[in-house]
């Protein structure tokens, strides 16, 4: 398929999806009397995903070959993955004297520095603010982690990629599994949090992959579309930067969602890491099990993020040795 037809094919899906979309009931929905305003832009961005998510799908339907030689690959070369993740892992802790402790200390410390500011200095009125803070950081700061490494990991393998042939999303992805691994270190310090402040436990923590798993697929798909587009676009580095200091305030993390502004709603709801600790603190925090309008978002930006960076990256991959 060209990138005409894919483009046609991605404007004819989204406008199928958003009529589906909004004949959907309201009970899945919510009001949309009363919800108009974060309903029309939440409902437009959601057909948009649907439809990239949808398109990616075919392309690989129609390319079946392609894609059963890339799954063939990564059997042969799943060692090297398992090797650079240890790599990451072992590299971390080196010459620490604490070692893997520090997984729980970086959290629990954060915690603690942030709930005295934020508590005291700002006076927000959370309940049980130090699990509302914790919960929070552990999906951003893994979020923030795996895409940052994953940026430059294309680039800082220069050496392996001139010498042999590896497929090159093995880089990117070794990165975001890497901190994922921290992700479960930290995640301990989370349940010691609810120890300590005596939070009860609730059933629905059972549930905490979900959006665990949705965080994962989104990070992964902006690591892959980031390590190739920094590869031709060296100042993305710096500007990306920038960029994870806005969407950290752009989050919900150690402010309440009431905070925001009505006339901004709409333009905060765009925000996946919005969706996702928000899923997160409903099932740790508040025992509420999110609707299926819930997990129709998050599933759609999750995948829609893992569409488009799988297909940049693909696309752009032989052209990465002309620029290293």
């Amino acid at each position: 398929m060209t990138k005409k037809k894919v483009a046609l094919l991605t404007t004819v899906l989204t406008l199928v999806f958003l009529m589906l979309l909004f004949l959907l009931p309201e009970s899945i929905v919510g009001s949309r009397q009363e919800n108009m305003l974060l309903f029309a832009p939440k409902l437009l961005f959601l057909a948009i995903t649907a439809a990239i998510t949808t398109a990616f799908l075919l392309i690989l339907i129609f390319k079946r070959d392609f894609l059963s030689g890339q799954i063939n690959t990564f059997k042969r070369y799943k060692h090297l993955l398992k090797q650079m993740v240890r790599r990451d892992f072992v590299a971390r802790y080196r010459k620490s004297v604490l070692g893997v402790l520090w997984s729980l200390l970086n959290p629990l410390l954060t915690m603690i520095v942030m709930t005295i500011v934020f508590s005291y200095m700002f006076r927000f009125q959370i309940e049980n603010f130090p699990v509302y803070l914790l919960g929070g950081l552990l999906l951003y700061n893994f979020f923030n982690e795996s895409t940052t490494l994953a940026m430059g990991s294309v680039i800082a393998s220069e050496g392996i990629i001139k010498k042999i042939y590896v497929p090159k999303y093995i880089f990117p992805l070794a990165r975001v599994i890497s901190s994922f691994t921290n992700l479960l270190f930290s995640f301990i310090a989370f349940l010691l949090v609810f120890i300590v402040t005596g939070v009860p436990f609730k059933w629905t923590m059972l549930l905490l992959p979900i959006p665990i798993i949705y965080t994962f697929v989104f990070a992964l798909g902006v690591s892959m579309l980031m390590s190739s587009l920094t590869v031709f676009f060296r100042d993305l580095r710096h500007l990306y930067g920038v960029l994870l200091v806005l969407w950290m305030y752009m989050t919900p993390l150690f402010y309440p969602v009431s905070f925001i502004p009505e006339w901004f709603m709409p333009i905060y709801v765009l925000n996946p890491l919005f969706h996702f600790v928000d899923y997160f603190r409903n099932l740790a925090l508040w025992g509420t099990v999110p609707d299926l309008w819930s997990n129709m978002v998050c599933i759609g930006f999750s995948l829609a993020s893992l569409s488009v960076g799988v297909y940049v990256f693909m696309s752009k991959q032989d052209r990465y040795i002309l620029y290293l």
